[in-house]
């Protein structure tokens, strides 16, 4: 058991704070992408013009990952209809869709011979099925082409089209994510366009739809410890599998600042109480993003 410092429900849950220096923890430092894996990925995703959240969210894993020959593709276009205040994907009206792309995605992943892959997509509210019929079809032809791949898609909210959700996630992936990003007090600065309660029944209808369930919160936004357990136990309650628990890191200026360093033993209790309160598997860490070691979570 690790003894920390009792934090009361008014104070930041973190034990470090920025304050006025935007200097990053020791602990954040990450080592520039290189290596032949790291070059042939990038190759392929510029040959078949496809997205990649690894690029498009400033993530910091993308050397380690692109290293290891995997990547996180994205969907739909790298535009989105939302305006979330902590992401680094471009916001706006997004061009028409490409009907092509879960072609070039599958035809990719066979390339690059990837065991597990990751597909997410930027938000598409201004479509009616919310992009459901681009989601399928790319996992579709991922099964086709690699039937040995498994795959787990990180897909938006839908809005509460139910329908539009049963179509994203019947396709054959092992892994349903959907994350809940921030606690609930959080939201309306956080993630405006989305609602908690919604995004919690999105991820109960798709464990009631039999699928593994996973979500994703970044720390550091200013959410107290007592927050963030509530958040635990609400995803308990709504039949979540896999947590995982992530330093949010301030894409620019312009986004939201970063309230407090997460200290890595906070986010070892952080893991220990989720585990504890009935989630099966947490991934907790400073550097942790949601699809960061998405290969383990298909069996927990």
């Amino acid at each position: 058991m690790i003894e920390l410092p009792v934090i009361t429900k008014t104070e930041p849950a973190g034990l470090n704070r920025p304050g006025s220096s935007t200097r990053k923890p020791e602990w954040l430092r990450v080592k520039l992408p290189t290596g032949p894996e790291y070059r042939n990925v990038r190759q392929v995703v510029d040959e078949y013009k496809l997205h990649t959240i690894c690029q498009s969210g400033n993530c910091p894993n993308m050397g380690e990952c692109w290293g290891a020959g995997t990547a996180t593709f994205m969907i739909l276009g790298n535009v989105c209809t939302r305006s979330c205040t902590f992401c680094a994907v471009a916001t706006g009206r997004p061009n028409e869709y490409d009907a092509d792309e879960p072609r070039r995605v599958a035809e990719a992943i066979k390339i690059m011979g990837v065991k597990h892959a990751v597909i997410t997509s930027v938000n598409r509210d201004e479509l009616k099925d919310r992009g459901a019929e681009i989601w399928y079809d790319t996992v579709r032809l991922t099964k086709e082409l690699s039937p040995s791949t498994t795959i787990e898609t990180l897909i938006p909210d839908t809005k509460g089209n139910w329908p539009a959700l049963e179509r994203m996630i019947s396709a054959g992936q092992e892994v349903v994510s959907h994350n809940m990003e921030t606690v609930e007090r959080l939201y309306r600065p956080v993630r405006p366009q989305a609602k908690y309660s919604r995004s919690l029944e999105q991820i109960q209808r798709t464990k009631a739809f039999g699928k593994r369930t996973k979500t994703g919160i970044m720390l550091g936004l200013g959410e107290t410890q007592e927050e963030v357990f509530k958040v635990m136990d609400d995803l308990v309650e709504n039949g979540l599998d896999i947590l995982t628990l992530g330093q949010y890191l301030q894409p620019t200026k312009m986004h939201h600042e970063v309230i407090e360093w997460i200290h890595p033993d906070t986010f070892a209790m952080y893991k220990e109480e989720g585990e504890k309160r009935g989630i099966k598997y947490v991934e907790a860490g400073p550097l942790v993003r949601s699809s960061y070691h998405a290969e383990r979570h298909v069996h927990v």
